[in-house]
Formats: C-alpha cells, sequence, structure tokens
C-alpha cells in the first residue's frame, strides 16, 4: 500500500490536509498566533498513535469475539526540545468488561505494534525538498 497525503494553506496558521476524498484542518492554538479551529499536527501525530493502537485492539477483539464495548485509547504527550519534538508519549488502553484476564497480554501486545508504533520504533526514511 502507498498513499499521497496533499497539504494546502488556507489562512493565517491553518491548513487543509486532503486524504483520499477525506478532508482535515489543522492550526495552532490562540496563544501560538492561530486561530484553534483544529488540532494542531503534533496532536494529530499522536492521535494517528492512540487510533492505531485503537483499531488494532478492537479487531484483536472482534477476532476472539471478545466485547468491544467501552473500548478506549487515550494518549499523553509532553514536548521535548533541541530539536523540537515529542519526547513522551503515553498510551492508555481501556479494556472492555468482560475481557478475560488470560487475553490481556495478548490483546497488549497487538496494541503494542500497531503500524503508527511500529513505525516509531524502526523509523521510516524521511526525504524532504523544494519541490518544482
Amino acid at each position: 500500500m502507498s498513499g499521497v497525503v496533499r497539504v494546502e494553506h488556507d489562512e493565517g496558521d491553518r491548513f487543509r490536509i486532503g486524504i483520499r476524498q477525506h478532508t482535515l484542518q489543522v492550526d495552532q492554538p490562540i496563544d501560538d498566533g492561530g486561530t484553534d479551529v483544529a488540532p494542531t499536527p503534533t496532536e494529530l501525530f499522536v492521535a494517528s498513535l492512540a487510533s492505531c493502537v485503537a483499531f488494532y485492539a478492537r479487531r484483536f477483539l472482534t477476532r476472539h469475539d471478545l466485547p468491544t464495548t467501552g473500548l478506549g485509547v487515550t494518549a499523553t504527550f509532553t514536548m521535548a526540545g533541541r530539536p523540537a519534538r515529542v519526547g513522551e508519549i503515553n498510551v492508555a488502553v481501556a479494556v472492555p468488561e468482560g475481557v478475560p484476564d488470560d487475553r490481556r497480554a495478548a490483546l497488549l501486545a497487538v496494541a503494542s505494534h500497531c503500524t503508527v508504533h511500529n513505525t516509531l520504533e524502526h523509523p521510516a526514511q524521511v526525504n524532504i525538498e523544494l519541490a518544482g
């Protein structure tokens, strides 16, 4: 699988992101000069990890005929500097009631190997250049 993501400037610190037939936005908080009408790129980055973990967890639960009601993922993060980056992300998976204790380790193992987490553990080659 491969894909294309297109980002276009809207106004100020706000950008439109095109992914297949979907459109998202990013902005900055008011305190940072934005209008705060959308999450920041950094928040979307952390959300990508959290939602990937959630997706893998739900697929595991469904595959093993386990309940999914109540499944949730919370990710908290802190920033680091020099260079500016996310320094730490903590991800907590809320396990639905009715998931037996003997399935929790397998659930955690599967959730911990989602595509986004794998990419963070084994970074992709990133090439940035000026177009045209």
